[in-house]
């Protein structure tokens, strides 16, 4: 299926996670039959600075096609350069922040607080058309600021030129916590004309059901359900591929061990060991939830300060 001048293989995306979605991750969410995945957020003035942690964000394995790119800033003219950069050529899609809610990114006007400008935000979509009329544009919302208003920025990111829209059906004040209202994805997806996709509380095939039947979106984006559980893309995978073509075939389930241990390594291509070993560090312990020694790996992972102590932890409890 197409998300503007893209071939996607199926309906299910991993959504942008900042601290989670590294390369490594995003292979691991791929292998299991995420249509497509997106990277942590990037700062547009990183990229136009130049600056190092860019670089490694920016990182991606062969099996990311197509791949996309989030940004995040607040200003057009910033943005208009960013996209520019020789660093996004091999991005099929840049997708554009307008969801986060930490205080810190709030506080400078980017993520949610952008939900607050309509202008502001056919700016921003306007000027990435204009520096790089050749990608894919998407944007990430959620349901509003402090009141719902995802229809009228969603139409104002259509207007713009954007070619669509991912709903996350929370409030910023909400955070992630309470029920998402996927009424309010079902409400953008009835107004406007490009692809919607639908986020919040898909923890399984039902809720994935309930989504797209629900509301009638285009594609549904998994977030925190899929930390420590890939599995969850291959799952809906093969329980829909027969009603609606949702899925290429998927390799057959690897352990957990084989899965752990080539994100680890992926990192390690890009990042120095301390790097690595610190950001391995949830997602093992994310991966030993429900096991009954699962305290036992995470008290010995967060003691962990090397490569070789990972791989250890890894080849011991997994």
């Amino acid at each position: 299926m197409k998300l503007g001048g893209v071939d996607i293989k199926n309906r299910l995306m991993l959504a942008p996670m900042a601290g989670y979605t590294d390369a490594g991750f995003r292979h691991i969410a791929v292998r299991h039959g995420a249509g497509l995945t997106f990277s942590e957020m990037v700062s547009v003035k990183g990229l136009v600075y130049d600056a190092k942690k860019t670089k490694e964000l920016l990182y991606t394995t062969a099996i990311e096609s197509p791949c996309a790119v989030q940004l995040f800033g607040r200003e057009p003219e910033i943005f208009y350069k960013a996209v520019q950069s020789p660093y996004l050529k091999k991005f099929d899609i840049i997708d554009v922040n307008m969801g986060c809610p930490v205080p810190k990114i709030v506080k400078n006007g980017e993520g949610s607080a952008l939900l607050k400008d309509g202008e502001l935000i056919k700016d921003i979509i306007s000027a990435i058309r204009r520096g790089a009329p050749e990608k894919t544009v998407t944007v990430k919302i959620r349901s509003g600021y402090d009141k719902v208003n995802a229809v009228e920025n969603a139409a104002a990111i259509e207007a713009a030129g954007a070619h669509a829209v991912a709903v996350h059906a929370r409030l910023r004040e909400q955070y992630y916590g309470g029920a998402a209202d996927i009424n309010v994805i079902k409400e953008v997806k009835a107004a406007v004309g490009i692809p919607v996709a639908g986020n919040g509380d898909v923890k399984g095939y039902d809720d994935y059901r309930r989504m797209r039947e629900t509301t009638n979106c285009d594609f549904v984006m998994i977030g925190r359900a899929a930390v420590g559980n890939p599995y969850i893309f291959s799952d809906i995978c093969r329980r829909t591929e027969a009603e609606d073509g949702g899925a290429n075939s998927t390799e057959p389930p690897p352990s957990k061990r084989a899965d752990i241990t080539l994100h680890f390594e992926i990192l390690l291509e890009y990042c120095d060991e301390r790097v690595a070993v610190n950001n391995i560090k949830k997602h093992i312990a994310a991966y030993s939830k429900g096991m009954k020694n699962a305290r036992a790996v995470k008290d010995a992972v967060m003691a962990a300060a090397s490569a070789k102590e990972i791989r250890d932890i890894v080849d011991g409890f997994f």
